[in-house]
């Protein structure tokens, strides 16, 4: 309960923050471009820190390194609000991004280890967690966007995160450090064993395995940054559907995805992780075709539904097995790769979208989630 409050966290501070960029913007007197290399900053902070954190969660151990992660990403998230210009937005972004890459590592590696200690595979439960995080944060901060300014928003915000940080922290710290498991009987704790079995093997044989797990993992957030950037853009422009109902549209794949990591625990013990991979995948592909080239806003709408439960499983299952195969390094690597696709599945699309057409862009998603559901049967062969 304790990490997966700090999943939520994660996820409510992050949206706090996105959801008041424009505000941001505005204060900073940003143009369109001047703001993207800022919000680059994000990414290049993540990225940085993200092989650092693996390192230092192999040497102090992980549940510290969440707790000092979350904290820097509490304290980061009000500045933000008091810069002036961009130069001085990048620099305070990089350290936004620090905390939340570092964040992301350290909750995935804690969250690796309890996955190990319950003999169960509920890495996707805590992924539920920040997706919830996320969409409580965009709706608090979306109702306060009128009565709060930017700055107190955030604030609070920030106050809110260290308060947790610190109950949850407690709780996480004093809990007993994971203990080696063996005997796994269910389909989902034999795919962790297969996973513990070659964690064994020389870094020489884990670390290819990791590599394709990042794969999975990068093509699914090709897929989630597609989405979460060209939705309403796609159902407004192409598909006709109101300004609401684009809004809308981004709302049911939210909470679509979020029903998605509250059944996978469920669906792994019954069905094993690499089928529901291989599963969500597929549907993910089928979803986006049908959202991409559908001629009603209902299909649409149903498309998009299909795409979160489809992708919903992906990343957290392949993080998971990455960090059963190569520790918080695993966790790191496969980690990084991850937030690689995040970063270029909105520019890709949007180069595609003006060289063809939008909806043909949007396809791609559809042949990277196809991708994510092959790519496992790869790292189950070997």
């Amino acid at each position: 309960m304790a990490l997966t409050a700090f999943f939520a966290v994660d996820g409510f501070l992050f949206a706090a923050w996105v959801i008041r960029i424009p505000d941001v913007r505005s204060q900073v007197s940003a143009s369109h471009s001047a703001l993207g290399l800022a919000l680059l900053c994000v990414s290049a902070g993540a990225v940085a820190t993200m092989p650092v954190v693996g390192r230092l969660c192999l040497r102090y151990g992980s549940r510290p390194v969440t707790v000092a992660s979350l904290a820097l990403l509490a304290l980061a998230v009000p500045l933000p609000a008091h810069t002036h210009s961009v130069a001085a937005l990048g620099a305070v972004l990089l350290l936004f991004g620090a905390g939340y890459g570092g964040a992301n590592v350290a909750m995935n590696s804690a969250a690796v280890e309890i996955v190990a200690e319950l003999r169960r595979p509920v890495m996707p439960s805590f992924h539920a967690g920040y997706s919830l995080g996320g969409l409580l944060g965009a709706g608090a901060g979306g109702l306060l966007a009128g009565t709060l300014s930017v700055t107190w928003a955030l604030a609070l915000a920030g106050l809110l995160g260290l308060v947790v940080t610190a109950v949850a922290g407690v709780a996480l710290l004093r809990s007993p450090a994971a203990r080696a498991v063996t005997a796994p009987a269910s389909p989902a704790a034999a795919d962790g064993a297969a996973a513990g079995a070659a964690a064994g093997r020389s870094s020489g044989g884990a670390r290819p395995l990791v590599a394709l797990l990042g794969l999975t993992a990068l093509c699914t957030a090709y897929g989630e940054g597609a989405v979460a950037d060209w939705t309403t853009l796609h159902l407004t422009d192409d598909v006709h559907a109101t300004a609401g109902v684009a809004a809308a549209g981004y709302t049911a794949y939210a909470l679509a995805m979020t029903t998605g990591r509250l059944a996978g625990t469920r669906l792994s013990v019954r069905l094993g992780q690499h089928r529901v991979m291989v599963l969500g995948g597929l549907t993910a592909a089928a979803g986006m075709l049908l959202a991409a080239l559908a001629p009603a806003v209902p299909l649409a709408l149903a498309g998009f539904v299909l795409v979160g439960l489809g992708l919903a499983n992906l990343f957290p299952l392949a993080i998971a097995q990455a960090g059963a195969i190569g520790g918080p390094q695993g966790v790191a690597l496969a980690s990084t790769l991850g937030y690689g696709g995040m970063l270029i599945g909105p520019p890709v699309i949007g180069f595609l979208a003006d060289a063809t057409s939008l909806p043909l862009a949007l396809t791609t998603v559809a042949a990277t989630a196809t991708a994510a559901a092959v790519l496992p049967l790869a790292t189950r062969r070997r």
